[in-house]
């Protein structure tokens, strides 16, 4: 039982540490907000292929990391209760 807390714990720490730097690595998405408040919005190309661009790669491992970070971290409160 002590070789999966410790892998996990070990998993947990790598994972953070990645999180916290794809959080570092990304740009601000400042017109997203702007054009939320103000309701316009461009149905262009790019905006229509966001995802398949660095910045959305990005975007999308940041949030598969945050959730796999907390699924750890409960995970982890169950082994150490």
């Amino acid at each position: 039982m002590e070789i999966i807390k410790t892998i996990l714990m070990l998993v947990y720490v790598v994972v953070a540490i990645v999180l916290i730097i794809l959080t570092l690595i990304q740009s601000k998405d400042s017109s997203e907000v702007t054009s939320t408040i103000t309701g316009s919005s461009s149905n262009n190309f790019y905006n229509q292929n966001k995802g398949r661009t660095k910045e959305g790669k990005m975007k999308k491992w940041t949030i598969t990391l945050g959730v796999a970070f907390a699924v750890l971290a409960v995970v982890l409160s169950i082994f150490y209760v």
